[in-house]
């Protein structure tokens, strides 16, 4: 799997930090970024779900939290992957 780095969350101080990258042959976007355990448990407590989804987080996903302050790279990274799935 070949991953195109796309930026890290500008105010890092080095260590685990959100990344985002656009996977090169899917176009799909990857992202790193902080367990959520505050959004899991609320998700998993809250008696309301979105239509047509099973309620709670399945034991193979997790919800990661991206500081807004990086919507830029994330804007820049689905530029990537639209450029990408046209390449196809």
């Amino acid at each position: 799997m070949d991953l195109q780095f796309i930026g890290i969350d500008p105010s890092t101080g080095g260590g685990g930090s959100p990344t985002v990258w656009v996977d090169e042959e899917t176009a799909d976007l990857v992202l790193q970024g902080v367990k959520a355990e505050a959004v899991l448990e609320a998700l998993v407590s809250d008696t309301e779900w979105v239509a047509g989804h099973e309620r709670g987080i399945p034991p193979h996903e997790t919800v990661i939290r991206i500081p807004a302050r990086m919507v830029p790279i994330l804007r820049k990274a689905c530029d990537v992957a639209d450029r990408r799935a046209g390449l196809r």
